[in-house]
């Protein structure tokens, strides 16, 4: 780990605030400081694009959903963004894993974090998912599907059962894109409540003997800002927990709400609460058993960007500034689409802001662009920058430490930017730039 420059006056200055990592202050000569690093440091010494990410905040965050939940198990959905390095500081921070693929289980189980504080998921789980979950003997496996149900009892010895849940669908709609609003029914997840289905895999599965049913699972969505779909989910399975109970005369002990908690991309922006979120689901939860004479399951969530989100900053540079004739400003940056599909996705809005010099320009509307050859390759419009931006200047982009990277692409073969942790004045480098030799090496011949 190398000390960057870190003056003592830039530190103490003003947070920056909003989506930005708590740490980051405004320094000298226009230098953002994460972690107490200056990007515009970071990015001569590792390159750009680069992502940052502030070790300290991603600990704060785990921390602060430990505080609010203690009775409750937490899970890291890895499919935010996962690193040896993240697997660490979440095990570390006492939080379980929420992985997604055998990818995502290999490199877990490779970074050390126990397989019994794994929780395998994803609609359509391959033979070799499901193989290498139960060789690894993950603690728990959402079965997702009918074909699950089979596929995994083949798996199983009665006398090593496999601790499943079962994912239902409440058929509550919550998120902030139809592509991601997950607990709604007409789609390829889980098992809908309403029409029985949620029922007869239930059934299913208490009729395996080598799957020990513990509890069931739903996830509404992504970006959700809002504790009342939470608390209508709530309502929803508890409801289910005692027609199991009425049915097949057993108590599930598992809650499992999923995450999908809503963070801050803009200064405006709302955030879930998640000292509220705990409280008044905790309480929903008990209340609603109390009525159906249930004894109250253990509660189980999966923050994944509220986590992660936060605590990166992307930094791209500025390749070129064109000015149209109708008036617009485009800044084209050296990443784009390929290391942060959301805005073209999802139509995800971002705040920028311009590091490593200070200008006395008036502000202007510019629109910043990747590089690639898709005219919906828009990272931040209308975004407020100086007038004077020039190519070579640097971008910063917060809240970068969510699907970007783990949904980049290869496209146009522009590899994947680096990753450095920042903490305590010091950056170390966690992942690697992709490059065209890594491109080349995947080629078997011609």
């Amino acid at each position: 780990m190398t000390q960057l420059a870190a003056p003592s006056s830039a530190i103490s200055s003003a947070a920056l605030g909003g989506p930005w990592p708590a740490s980051a202050r405004s320094g000298p000569g226009g230098e953002v400081l994460v972690g107490g690093v200056g990007l515009a440091e970071a990015a001569e010494r590792f390159g750009t694009p680069l992502y940052v990410v502030d070790e300290a905040e991603v600990r704060a965050r785990a921390r602060a959903y430990r505080r609010a939940l203690p009775h409750a198990e937490v899970l890291y959905a890895a499919k935010a963004f996962l690193c040896s390095a993240m697997a660490d500081w979440v095990a570390e921070e006492g939080l379980g894993l929420d992985v997604c693929s055998s990818g995502e289980l290999w490199l877990a189980s490779s970074a050390g974090f126990p397989a019994q504080r794994i929780l395998l998921h994803g609609n359509a789980k391959s033979p070799e998912d499901l193989r290498l979950a139960r060789r690894l003997r993950v603690g728990r496996i959402v079965i997702d599907g009918p074909a699950e149900i089979a596929r995994l009892a083949a798996l199983v010895a009665a006398d090593t059962p496999q601790k499943v849940l079962v994912r239902v669908v409440p058929g509550i709609a919550a998120g902030h894109h139809a592509a991601v609003r997950t607990g709604v029914g007409g789609q390829k997840f889980g098992f809908p409540i309403e029409g029985g289905d949620a029922a007869d895999a239930i059934a299913r599965v208490l009729d395996q003997p080598g799957l020990e049913l513990v509890g069931l699972h739903c996830h509404l969505g992504s970006q959700i800002t809002e504790i009342e779909p939470f608390l209508r989910a709530v309502d929803a399975l508890v409801r289910l927990l005692e027609a199991v109970r009425d049915r097949h005369g057993i108590e599930l002990p598992e809650l499992d709400l999923g995450g999908g908690h809503g963070i801050r991309y803009l200064p405006g922006d709302s955030a879930l609460d998640v000292a509220e979120f705990a409280v008044r689901v905790t309480d929903r939860l008990a209340v609603r058993c109390a009525e159906a004479g249930l004894d109250v399951p253990r509660l189980i969530v999966e923050p994944g960007r509220a986590i992660a989100g936060p605590a990166a900053v992307a930094v791209y540079r500025v390749l070129s500034v064109k000015h149209t004739a109708d008036g617009r400003c485009f800044a084209a940056v050296d990443g784009g689409m390929s290391d942060n599909p959301r805005p073209a996705l999802y139509g995800s809005e971002y705040t920028v802001r311009l590091v490593g010099r200070r200008s006395d320009a008036g502000e202007a509307r510019v629109d910043v662009v990747g590089r690639h050859c898709e005219a919906g390759d828009v990272l931040v419009r209308d975004a407020l920058l100086p007038a004077d931006l020039r190519p070579g200047d640097l971008l910063a982009v917060p809240a970068a430490g969510a699907y970007q990277l783990s949904m980049a692409s290869g496209y146009n073969m522009v590899g994947r930017p680096p990753v450095a942790a920042v903490k305590d004045g010091r950056a170390r480098l966690l992942i690697k730039r992709e490059t065209v030799e890594d491109f080349r090496l995947r080629e078997v011949g011609r």
